[in-house]
């Protein structure tokens, strides 16, 4: 996800949004490691994706 569609969720849809991705994340990385994926690098977009997603949920439970 980009920075601008991760500004208009709500804290809600931010949670339900990690803990999908995450979830996604722990699939791929078990798929990879049964036979190698066709692009391992969905593993480190997905990786950087939650972490903006943890990073705006930190920012706004602050403010």
């Amino acid at each position: 996800m980009k920075k601008q569609d991760i500004t208009k969720l709500s804290i809600e849809d931010l949670k339900k949004e990690i803990t999908d991705q995450s979830s996604q994340l722990v699939n791929l990385k078990l798929t990879n490691r049964m036979a190698p994926i066709e692009n391992p690098l969905r593993i480190r977009s997905m990786r950087k994706s939650i972490a903006r997603l943890n990073t705006e949920l930190t920012k706004r439970n602050q403010a």
